[in-house]
């Protein structure tokens, strides 16, 4: 047997023994954890169901497609690959859904593919930002970003940049 399948019940085992020794109700704090959680998830929702509105609807609208197409001739003179413009355009606001375009891309394309390896390290070097800020500033309840957003969206675009250049 590998030790490393043994870490997560050794933790368990360990953080139990620590609140033997404390002398904390084990079971009184998981409840209430688990009832922190919802409370917080419950102020996520508006959030979350917001931003994944906005997003079906930009791409059932044929929205997301058309801004792709518009930019695409731009994307190709700076170096970027018309199939990785759907992805680089997604990428800040879903990240299932630039999952789906990295895997409809990887299967078309093929993984070791120029397209393939570019997109995959725009993926693992970027963030969903509009996802992140409003499940993250929303649990917390800013609603001044300040300077959070253009920076992360500043870094989205060297992520992007780099992961072409390196690819």
């Amino acid at each position: 047997m590998k030790w490393a399948s043994l870490a997560v019940p050794m933790l368990i085992v360990a953080i139990l023994a620590y609140a033997l020794v404390k002398k904390v109700n084990v079971y009184k704090a998981f409840l209430d954890g688990v009832g922190e959680s919802v409370r917080s998830l419950m102020s996520l929702l508006p959030c979350l169901a917001a931003m994944l509105t906005a997003i079906s609807v930009l791409k059932g609208s044929g929205a997301l497609g058309f801004f792709t197409d518009l930019i695409s001739p731009a994307a190709e003179k700076l170096g970027v690959k018309a199939p990785l413009v759907p992805l680089i355009a997604l990428r800040p606001f879903s990240g299932s859904g630039s999952l789906a375009i990295l895997k409809e891309l990887l299967t078309e394309y093929g993984a070791d593919s120029p397209v393939g390896r570019e997109a995959s390290v725009i993926v693992g070097s970027t963030e969903t930002v509009f996802y992140t800020v409003s499940v993250y500033f929303g649990a917390v309840g800013v609603t001044k970003t300040r300077q959070a957003v253009p920076a992360a969206i500043i870094s989205g675009l060297v992520g992007t940049a780099v992961g072409i250049l390196l690819a």
